[in-house]
């Protein structure tokens, strides 16, 4: 307390005072002397104890402050009467429940992380280990056929590790919210024919039936590039799942409440156990020939979601399985 600069003063002001008082008061009589010595010493009095009980609330709030600092697991700060310290208090609780909301969010976020760069390291491991075995054959394999094969085999792992990268580099933009998605009337037709465009050679070698059901003149709002990518997304998951001389179709509907568009392939459809995992990261399913990587799905929900859209995945009734995004008006 009396480390208080205006402490200090105030004190030695209130003695200069109080010795004036007193003298002045012995000098009229002595009764006024001492009335004036007891007065200063109960005021001061008063005034010292209220003063100290004030510094050591002030004290227990400096050591709770330490202790959120310091990140304290249980913090408690008792109630006080009216005034300035009740004021105090309460606006220090707030912001310790804020720090404490912050930090479980931060450690949340970090838990994330380490397990995000595990699954990221293991989904890199094994194309990597596919390529080091591929240059291992090259290496002793005089066979000129076999080493052409061998090559191209690992141009496609080196295709998948690009579009493994680029789709994780575009999953930690949406995820640090630094994507900000362009507003604009879009032609779903357009939308439609401008995803499927870079499969249509693969379809054709695999001989894919695509059909088409978009009646012209129906628009959504959105982002074209982000959406035509989550698209292109659930095509590539349809093609997966068709296989060779299959069949997807893409119908879209309009009503007074939203837009829709349906994505159905001829494949196996889903497993019931993954229907309720099929958008997570990294999920690859219960099948254990499963080729994917699952991030395509989350990204295509991250990309639909953060526009006010809603995606769905289901087994058809008539086999195969059907992608449903709805827009609403």
């Amino acid at each position: 307390m009396l480390q208080n600069r205006e402490f200090r003063q105030f004190a030695i002001l209130f003695f200069l005072i109080a010795a004036a008082a007193v003298t002045l008061g012995f000098a009229i009589n002595r009764l006024a002397g001492i009335l004036a010595t007891i007065s200063a010493a109960a005021f001061g009095t008063a005034f010292f104890a209220f003063t100290k009980a004030r510094y050591k609330n002030i004290a227990q709030i400096s050591e709770q402050i330490d202790l959120v600092l310091h990140n304290a697991d249980h913090l408690y700060i008792g109630e006080s009467d009216e005034g300035e310290l009740s004021i105090l208090q309460s606006e220090i609780t707030k912001m310790t429940l804020r720090i404490r909301e912050q930090n479980a969010a931060l450690k949340k976020e970090k838990e994330h992380l380490a397990d995000s760069l595990a699954d990221i390291a293991h989904q890199l491991r094994t194309p990597l280990t596919s390529v080091n075995l591929i240059l291992s054959l090259l290496e002793n394999n005089p066979d000129e056929n076999e080493r052409k094969a061998l090559i191209r085999e690992t141009k496609e792992l080196f295709v998948q590790m690009d579009w493994l990268l680029t789709s994780l580099l575009k999953l930690s933009r949406l995820d640090a919210g630094i994507v900000v998605f362009q507003s604009e009337r879009i032609d779903v037709n357009s939308l439609v024919c401008a995803a499927l465009h870079p499969f249509l050679i693969p379809m054709e070698l695999h001989d894919i039936n695509v059909q088409i059901d978009v009646p012209k003149g129906i628009t959504i709002q959105g982002d074209s590039g982000w959406l035509s990518e989550a698209i292109q997304n659930i095509l590539k998951n349809c093609m997966e799942s068709a296989g060779d001389s299959g069949k997807i179709e893409i119908v879209c509907t309009d009503n007074p409440l939203f837009t829709e568009i349906t994505i159905h392939d001829s494949g196996a459809g889903f497993e019931k156990e993954d229907l309720p995992c099929l958008f997570d990261r990294f999920y690859r399913g219960k099948n254990p020939n499963a080729t994917g990587y699952g991030i395509g799905l989350d990204l295509c929900r991250m990309i639909i979601t953060r526009q006010g859209g809603t995606i769905t995945a289901k087994n058809h009734p008539q086999g195969g399985a059907i992608f449903a995004i709805r827009f609403p008006k």
